[in-house]
């Protein structure tokens, strides 16, 4: 195993913070945090950033080439991935991205793959995931939504939770309980019953949805009847790996700020860096960076090689990343003083985005039990993990 970033990787990573320095500015983020009554609907004042990753040939990363993508693994999509926790990006990557496409690419029909990879890489489609239910129940045959056969297909009612960027997707990859089991459908975002309600969740960078089914329609199923729970388990490990990475660029955002603010406030004629209290503080921060990058991207390395690690490695990373990066972004408010605690610095939506980052797709005891049970219990690893 070699997780060095090659010469490209790192152009990829230089180019991507580059271009987020600017086209994602933290006037950018906070503008989706608090919205005066003027602003644009919730993905429109970030389609100028959608359209420019789209044009970088981003949102095709991981996409097929035979679909329009450039077919890349996932250390590339890492590098991406870590530099927009950094800059804390609000556009709906993850959702669309790791998600969608890659539910697409797993369970899709070669029609399917056809139709929607090319619209995904070219940054016209935007999809969501609506699989949790149960106030955040992440079972991947726990679907309770109910759909019904009809003869176009199925009828659904019920409820998803939790639901990432459901008002910015076009199309909606649905789980639910069907006649011949545990399903996915696909769902137009404004098909008939579908009513999306944003939920007031601690981190308004990234918005998350109660989505309500009554009576709506759907005429295409994703992947294999019954087969839904081996296709949500695989895209559970990608979200988990795609958090882990995240909170890596978040934490060392976190992190540089701390270093920063220790080197340039004095205090008695020094400068804070220079006591050991805050010195300790720093080298512990950076630590647990360091740490979480290791972890962060032998994941991506096993999933990418099709290691049989792979799942235990991304629910590890997880639970370890995301847990450190709440840690690293409260120590640097810590550092900062009374000032860390103010709206107008920046380390608060770090802070919160590291809160969301603990819960999503489960928190750490949840993914510490999914490691434990292939670990000791020898459970198989959910879906197929190759990339």
């Amino acid at each position: 195993m070699d997780v060095t970033l090659t010469e490209e990787q790192e152009m990829l990573r230089k180019s991507a913070r580059d271009f987020l320095s600017v086209e994602c500015s933290i006037d950018l983020v906070r503008r989706g945090v608090d919205p005066p009554e003027s602003l644009p609907g919730p993905a429109e004042h970030v389609e100028p950033l959608w359209r420019g990753m789209a044009d970088l040939g981003w949102l095709g990363l991981t996409v097929p080439e035979t679909y329009g993508g450039a077919g890349l693994g996932w250390v590339d999509l890492a590098v991406l991935l870590e530099e927009m926790g950094r800059a804390l990006v609000p556009a709906p990557f993850l959702s669309t991205v790791v998600l969608g496409a890659q539910a697409i690419t797993l369970a899709g029909s070669d029609a399917q793959r056809a139709d929607l990879l090319p619209r995904i890489a070219r940054g016209d489609l935007r999809v969501a995931l609506a699989q949790c239910e149960r106030e955040g129940d992440w079972d991947p045959g726990a679907a309770l939504l109910s759909a019904t056969a009809t003869a176009g297909g199925h009828t659904l009612e019920g409820r998803k939770l939790f639901v990432l960027d459901a008002d910015a997707a076009q199309l909606l990859v649905v789980s639910a309980a069907a006649p011949e089991g545990p399903t996915l459908l696909l769902v137009e975002r404004d098909a008939p019953g579908v009513e999306i309600r944003r939920i007031d969740s601690i981190d308004r960078t990234r918005p998350v949805y109660d989505v309500r089914f009554a009576g709506t329609p759907a005429h295409e199923r994703l992947g294999s009847p019954g087969a839904a729970a081996a296709t949500l388990g695989a895209l559970n490990t990608r979200a988990r790996l795609a958090i882990a990475v995240e909170s890596c660029g978040g934490a060392r955002w976190a992190l540089d700020a701390a270093v920063a603010h220790a080197k340039s406030r004095e205090q008695f004629g020094k400068a804070i860096g220079s006591f050991q209290a805050i010195a300790h503080k720093c080298a512990d921060m950076f630590v647990e960076v360091e740490s979480s990058s290791s972890a962060a991207y032998y994941a991506a390395w096993a999933l990418s090689a099709g290691a049989p690690d792979a799942h235990v490695s991304a629910c590890m990373a997880k639970a370890y990343c995301a847990d450190a990066y709440a840690r690293v972004a409260a120590e640097a408010i810590q550092v900062h003083g009374g000032l860390g605690f103010t709206w107008e610095q920046d380390l608060h939506l770090y802070y919160k985005r590291a809160k969301a980052c603990q819960l999503a797709f489960g928190d750490s005891a949840l993914t510490r039990k999914l490691a434990a049970r292939v670990l000791v219990d020898g459970e198989a690893p959910p879906g197929e993990l190759q990339a």
